[in-house]
């Protein structure tokens, strides 16, 4: 029996060999793309996995009004010391640091260094190759580094007790430790004494959010009670001062001006599910694009299954006597549905193969496009792999099998076949299917296309041709903090004086932002009962001038006015509506402090963190206003003329690496190309729909042309009556094309509505967009009639060229 199956099965693919070659190619694109988006999601899901603490370890969340942030103050973990629900708490920063490693004469950059405090690794234990997790950080001067750096600098030395130097200190190395596992905090260096210091400073901070809190529970269905107990702090420490302040009862003030929100968001949703963008050094999942690839990705194989399904169900046409034939030697239904299942098992497998070779040949261009390092490994993959192959053997072979194995023996032998419309009514149906998802996708790509290049040529409020941003690596030395303040900046001054005397250079400033990335630090501030947590944007003079950011009223900082650097500030646009600051030039706002502010100006809001992203407020000030914001200052713009830039840029390099940095790389970037970058995601999005877009159509059209081929190849005879009755060849193809022209416009109903709710729902994430019109719907509409058309109408034109006299001597 067996063999019998297999010659039939190789006759059929040799007498259908384009057919079944469409059936294996539309099959291994769909299962490609499935395997693509399955390792993406493997990759996404796998973070903080490894982790035993992933449950039982919490960041702190603070919110105020709609704002959420995963910074916190430094006074509340000694409030928690003796909490019954409270494990241990640990201090740190929640991005990396960045300075020079060096060791025996090797010098690097560290990119990821990482400030915490010394429980750290009980929150996040990753397996030590030297010295130990309780001992790595025992002390200021210790410093764990993980294997990475270790292979880098020691080979096969043992490091524990070894002198290194980063940055101007020297540490010892109490540990190494393995960080290849995917986690939201993953540094190569870790050490304790910079945060320390910090925290010593803001011992009684209750406005100062710097830190990152993390805070271990022994029991997780206590996690309200703790945050209850945070927000009481809250008011006890700053509420009620308030109150006091305004001479108000405490419900009143709680009434009028609200109290910080704190939630404890467990590390297992750190990856997908996080309230913050920005609180995990290892950035945080796109869960919507992650859910978007997928859901593509699975219309995309069910595309390619209903293919199948529809080729299937056609050929069958052709195999009907066949069926009848063995059902009359004895062949049950069931007998017959394992034959045709057995087939499609064959056909899926060789489908799996031919799409493993398509994602190993296409997986580093994947991994380019995602910014990703994925690998196909793993027994959780090939489980998946092989759920795959099942479902679409189910899927593409259980309905095919079930429809022929239903042929009625008796019609079938009198080739009374042709003549049933259960058969046509099911390929019909899905071929409507195949256009609505076509259209879907068509409606998509054009959606974002639109939206993506709105957002390109997008006023931005400022420009960055010609400025040069360059990677500023400040100085410290071990004098007295407030000191070490006035160094940075007047280092950064004679730094500026000498960029300013070279060729090509026409203005040098800073401040302690990034024009795509924005800025670290924020405050509150209130005026007139108005209160808002606006970021603090401290600005050298030229600054704002040298960016074009303009003023809506009011004057820039000037060296004329002493006030300046003192309580002068200016504020965007943003903040004054915020604030409701009526005729604000001379009005006076609020530090979280209470110191007074005087606005001078009112600056045109400007897109600092990306098209994409809501303008913030902004409140700015002279960095010699807030001296220790000089610290944050990591970036040095200058702008150059436009002629001879790449000498221009040559000479800032001779001058940095010898009078500025003598150590550390020289590293630059345009404002322009990189803040372009700051969407770069939605840009891959636009290019993954265009891409997906090419692939469903291909395959639609695949199988339109296979179903239209069939449907014409069974009308041969009817086509040869026509002919001899006089039927112009206009008439028949008109004739033979007006059905799929039905089929494409139903398709186009269906596809619409997912279409438009779906996309109205993607442009949510954008502060700005674009609204849905009519045009996209069009487009979708037009071109895929077009390209119905052009096929069915060439297969049509084709048949319309038979010899008459062959098919009225048929039979």
């Amino acid at each position: 029996m067996l063999k019998n199956w297999i010659n039939i099965f190789l006759y059929h693919i040799k007498n259908n060999k384009l057919f079944t070659a469409l059936n294996v190619l539309g099959l291994s694109i769909g299962i490609a793309g499935l395997i693509f988006a399955t390792l993406y999601w493997n990759e996404e899901h796998s973070y903080d996995e490894w982790n035993p603490e992933k449950d039982n370890v919490h960041m702190v969340i603070n919110s105020f009004n709609t704002v959420k942030w995963p910074y916190t103050v430094g006074p509340i973990g000694q409030y928690l010391e003796n909490d019954p629900n409270v494990e241990s708490y640990n201090y740190s920063y929640n991005w990396y640091d960045s300075d020079l490693f060096t060791y025996n004469g090797k010098k690097q950059k560290i990119a990821k260094a990482f400030h915490s405090q010394n429980k750290f690794f009980d929150y996040f234990p990753f397996p030590f190759t030297f010295g130990n997790s309780k001992d790595a950080l025992k002390d200021d001067s210790s410093i764990a580094i993980s294997e990475r750096i270790y292979n880098a600098f020691f080979g096969k030395e043992n490091p524990i007790g070894k002198q290194i130097k980063f940055g101007n200190n020297f540490y010892t190395v109490r540990g190494v430790y393995k960080n290849e596992m995917k986690s939201s905090f993953a540094p190569d260096v870790v050490m304790t004494n910079n945060l320390k210091k910090s925290l010593a400073l803001s011992i009684d901070q209750w406005e100062t959010f710097n830190f990152c809190l993390l805070i271990k529970l022994k029991d997780d269905s206590k996690k309200e009670l703790v945050e209850k107990k945070i927000e009481r702090l809250f008011i006890d420490h700053v509420i009620k001062a308030e109150a006091k302040e305004a001479n108000v009862s405490l419900e009143e003030q709680i009434k009028e001006h609200g109290i910080v929100g704190i939630k404890l968001e467990p590390l297992k949703n750190a990856r997908l599910n996080s309230l913050v963008e920005d609180g995990y050094p290892e950035g945080v999942g796109n869960y919507q694009y992650l859910i978007i690839m997928v859901g593509l990705s699975v219309l995309i194989l069910l595309l390619s299954i209903i293919n199948y399904v529809n080729l299937a169900t056609a050929s069958a046409i052709k195999r009907a006597k066949e069926v009848g034939m063995r059902k009359v030697l004895g062949a049950s239904k069931w007998n017959i549905r394992l034959q045709f299942i057995s087939e499609t098992i064959v056909i899926v497998f060789f489908s799996i193969f031919l799409a493993l070779a398509i994602v190993e040949i296409s997986l580093p261009y994947y991994n380019e496009f995602l910014d990703k390092d994925l690998i196909i490994y793993g027994n959780q993959f090939y489980l998946q792999l092989f759920f795959i192959f099942v479902l679409v053997v189910f899927v593409g072979g259980f309905f095919p099998a079930l429809y022929i194995s239903n042929f009625e023996t008796l019609k079938v032998l009198k080739g009374n076949f042709n003549r049933s419309k259960t058969g046509i009514w099911l390929r019909n149906s899905m071929l409507v299917f195949q256009f609505a998802i076509a259209i879907f996708f068509i409606i998509g790509s054009t959606i974002v296309y639109q939206q993506v290049r709105y957002l390109s040529n997008k006023e931005l409020g400022f420009k960055g041709e010609q400025i040069v941003e360059i990677e500023y690596l400040k100085k410290y030395d071990t004098r007295a903090e407030k000191e070490n303040k006035n160094i940075v900046f007047q280092n950064y001054l004679i730094v500026k004086q000498g960029l300013n005397k070279i060729k090509g250079v026409s203005q040098v400033a800073t401040g302690p932002f990034s024009f795509g990335q924005g800025a670290r630090s924020s405050s509150g501030y209130e005026y007139h009962g108005a209160n808002m947590q606006g970021k603090n944007m401290a600005v050298d003079y030229g600054m704002m001038e040298m960016m074009k950011i303009k003023l809506k009223e009011g004057r820039y900082f000037s060296e004329k006015y002493a006030s300046d650097t003192i309580n002068n500030v200016m504020i965007n646009e943003t903040a004054m509506k915020l604030l409701g600051v009526k005729e604000p030039i001379g009005k006076e706002i609020m530090t979280g402090d209470g110191t007074k502010c005087k606005i001078i100006s009112v600056v045109k809001d400007f897109n600092l963190y990306g098209p994409q992203e809501k303008i913030p407020p902004m409140v700015f000030m002279h960095l010699k206003t807030i001296p220790w914001m000089a610290q944050n200052v990591n970036s040095i713009y200058v702008k150059v003329n436009p002629e001879n830039i790449e000498n221009t840029i040559s000479d800032i390099e001779k001058f940095w690496t010898s009078k500025v940095d003598t150590e550390y790389p020289f590293s630059y970037d345009f404002v322009d190309k990189k803040y372009a970058r700051s969407f770069k995601e939605y840009v891959k999005q636009k290019n993954l729909f265009s891409l997906l877009n090419v692939i469903v159509v291909l395959i639609a059209i695949f199988g339109l042309f296979a179903l239209a081929s069939f449907s014409m190849e069974r009308r041969l005879r009817e086509i040869a009556i026509r002919k001899t009755l006089g039927a112009e060849t206009n008439i028949l193809l008109k004739e033979l094309s007006k059905q799929y022209v039905i089929f494409c416009s139903i398709g186009f109903v269906i596809g619409v509505v997912p279409a438009y709710f779906l996309l109205e729902k993607w442009l949510e994430n954008f502060a700005y967009r674009i609204d849905i019109q009519i045009l996209p719907f069009a487009i979708a509409f037009v071109s895929l009639l077009f390209l119905t058309l052009l096929v069915v109408l060439a297969k049509a034109y084709q048949v319309t060229k038979i010899d008459v006299l062959k098919y009225l001597k048929y039979e």
